[in-house]
């Protein structure tokens, strides 16, 4: 998928830089040609000689290395190339990119090119979300620089949160859509999925009987007609598929929060089935019988309205799709729904237990526009998926 594709590979110094190494392999396999470059940061992590081996390519390191500069000079090396990959990208190699200094070779070769350039961002959690790294997340965005992961887990250094490396084969997914020829090529999707869990003490929860199959295969769908997708999900039962970001969550609040921090996006499918509400406040231990008969009192608070932040979000998606789970009423309920959220598109369904849709493997939707009510026959959920995906296609055309 990937021959005749010259990447030029910036590799930045932190732990992550050993991902580089697989990075470059997997590229290959699928007919990357890779040349590598290495800031004097990422010598600490990797030697030039691994760098050279598995990207079987000589490695360029020094700005003013004239045996370099007189074989491929630094503008004509920013140049060659079909895209330029900075992979790991440190809060320190994305500060000096934002503000345009060139006082290495990486730099000044992300400074003197005019190929597309994507990032794939990687540091401490309180360095991602460190004011000023969202602020030269922005600048980068802003221009035209594509940006992959971070996702959540755990980090070197003992912390867990946003901030750790997108997986090898996510972001060489986030390559091959870059230069897909499919309907969806260059654009970013966000698509949530499963069920939230509302914590009530340690061991109990609220939730639903969403599955998370529907969202996982409208993120399959729209992988594959070359979009990048952001994938929010909760505690689904499906695995998420690979060549997606994947951001797991459990309750709505932290999925609210990923929802925002993956926006902007070209399209926002909010396929996840959130909790309406959450326990005001969920005990520190398991809550005791008192043997009594009494039953504890639960009180209850609204969860964030996910759906209709997005839509009124100042980065706004150019399409918000909605999902509405209904039992009786389904149109008339999910019309009411996309004019309150302020949403594009509703996709509803009928989820009473007789349909059997609520963690099946079928669905029958009908999809309500501006334009009215569109009723789909009764499909699998991979084929609804692919019908939904194609007609985003067309809506962001």
């Amino acid at each position: 998928m990937l021959a005749d594709k010259t990447i030029l590979l910036v590799i930045g110094g932190g732990i992550a830089a050993f991902k580089a190494l697989d990075l470059m392999r997997r590229l290959r396999e699928r007919g990357a040609r890779i040349v590598p470059v290495l800031t004097p940061a990422a010598e600490q992590f990797v030697t030039p000689l691994s760098v050279s081996a598995l990207a079987g390519h000589k490695v360029y390191r020094d700005l003013f290395d004239l045996t370099d500069e007189a074989e491929m000079g630094h503008i004509e090396l920013s140049r060659s190339a079909d895209l330029i990959l900075v992979a790991p990208a440190t809060a320190n190699l994305m500060a000096r990119m934002a503000g345009g200094l060139a006082d290495d070779l990486a730099t000044t070769l992300l400074l003197a090119t005019d190929t597309p350039v994507m990032v794939v961002p990687a540091m401490n959690v309180r360095m991602w979300l460190h004011p000023a790294t969202q602020r030269n997340l922005e600048v980068l965005r802003a221009d035209g620089i594509k940006v992959v992961g971070p996702v959540d887990g755990d980090m070197a250094c003992g912390e867990h949160g946003p901030g750790r490396m997108s997986e090898v084969s996510d972001i060489v997914a986030a390559v091959a859509a870059h230069f897909s020829d499919g309907p969806l090529a260059g654009k970013h999707v966000l698509v949530t999925s499963g069920p939230t869990h509302e914590p009530i003490d340690p061991v109990r929860y609220i939730a639903n009987r969403s599955s998370g199959a529907q969202g996982t295969a409208l993120a399959v769908a729209l992988r594959d007609l070359g979009a990048r997708v952001s994938f929010v999900t909760g505690p689904a039962d499906v695995p998420p598929p690979e060549g997606v970001e994947v951001h797991a969550v459990q309750t709505a609040q932290q999925m609210l929060a990923a929802v925002e921090g993956a926006l902007p996006a070209d399209a926002a499918v909010m396929a996840a089935a959130v909790a309406d509400w959450r326990v005001a406040t969920a005990s520190d231990s398991k809550m005791k019988k008192v043997g009594s008969g009494a039953v504890p009192a639960l009180n209850f608070v609204e969860n964030p309205d996910i759906l209709r932040t997005v839509a009124q979000a100042d980065q706004r998606p150019k399409l918000v799709v909605g999902f509405a789970a209904e039992t009786d009423d389904v149109v008339a309920h999910a019309t009411a729904k996309r004019a309150r959220k302020g949403c594009d598109w509703i996709v509803a369904n009928d989820v009473s237990p007789a349909t059997g849709i609520m963690g099946g493997t079928e669905n029958a939707v009908t999809l309500i526009t501006g334009k009215g009510a569109e009723t789909w026959p009764r499909l699998s959920k991979g084929e609804t998926a692919r019908r939904l995906a194609a007609r985003i296609a067309e809506a962001l055309e």
